[in-house]
């Protein structure tokens, strides 16, 4: 393993022992609203002081991006940079849904170069560097091998920082319950990009993503194989928040229709 991504695993391993110590006591959380249907609590800020402390003690230079904390460090001139999201799948954890990760990305010059999705509920720990694969529990993993849309299970999630798109979301919805064997929304965008580099589902999408949402899952998709872009069949999507990810075929066919239903409005 690069000894990049074994400072990350470290980062990841002691946010989980904080994240697994609280699920047992959910009912003392201390829970605020960040905005309607987005939730932090005080694990969340405690699992992302715990990452960052690890990561500056390895990179002490290394620009930071957050989900509670924010930016830190050179952001527009840093060679390196790590995305963070120490608790993806808040509402889930906050109900007792044992569905949630935590994502660890680091990109170089903007290129994303190294990833970890850690599930501390089934201790699954997804890794890949760029060029080298992608692994589950040092097992090499791929995409599914399904080549038809009409067989394929693909996950989702339903809007719930911003509505003015929903629309338009619930049309792909309605079309794609009809063309595929089926549609998930387990509630933790780090593990569906996850789940779909390890072949548990065949392809993804979502709109509003932020970029510690999704950075560590893209990478985790593509070194398994998998195509992943924005809207408009691009690789913008930290920067636009819409993915769409797949096995090559399925991402094929899921793209067209994802595209049909883009409303002018929604940025690529």
């Amino acid at each position: 393993m690069h000894p990049t991504l074994n400072i990350a695993v470290k980062a990841a391993r002691k946010a989980a022992s904080i994240i697994n110590r609280a699920s047992n006591d959910l009912d003392l959380l201390k829970i605020q609203s960040k905005s309607p249907n987005d939730f932090v609590t005080e694990v969340d800020r405690a699992a992302e002081a715990a990452i960052i402390d690890v990561l500056r003690e390895a990179y002490p230079n290394h620009a930071i991006l957050a989900e509670e904390s924010g930016e830190a460090g050179d952001m527009a001139n840093a060679e390196y940079q790590w995305i963070i999201d120490p608790l993806d799948g808040t509402t889930n954890f906050i109900h007792g849904f044992p569905q949630y990760a935590i994502s660890i990305a680091q990109t170089r010059n903007g290129v994303l170069e190294h990833a970890v999705i850690f599930d501390p509920n089934r201790n699954e720990l997804f890794t890949a560097s760029k060029g080298r694969g992608a692994y589950l529990n040092d097992r090499r993993i791929r995409v599914s091998k399904r080549v038809r849309l009409n067989e394929a299970l693909i996950g989702t999630g339903f809007p719930f920082r911003q509505f003015d798109h929903v629309d338009a979301y619930l049309a792909m919805f309605k079309e794609l319950t009809q063309k595929t064997a089926g549609i998930r929304r387990p509630g933790s965008a780090a593990l569906d990009l996850a789940w779909v580099a390890c072949g548990r589902i065949d392809g993804f999408w979502e709109l509003g993503l932020s970029p510690w949402d999704m950075a560590a899952g893209v990478l985790m998709v593509q070194e398994a194989g998998g195509l992943v872009s924005d809207l408009a069949g691009e690789a913008d999507y930290l920067t636009t928040g819409n993915v769409v990810a797949g096995a090559p075929k399925i991402f094929a066919q899921l793209l067209p229709i994802i595209q049909s239903w883009r409303p002018a409005t929604l940025r690529a």
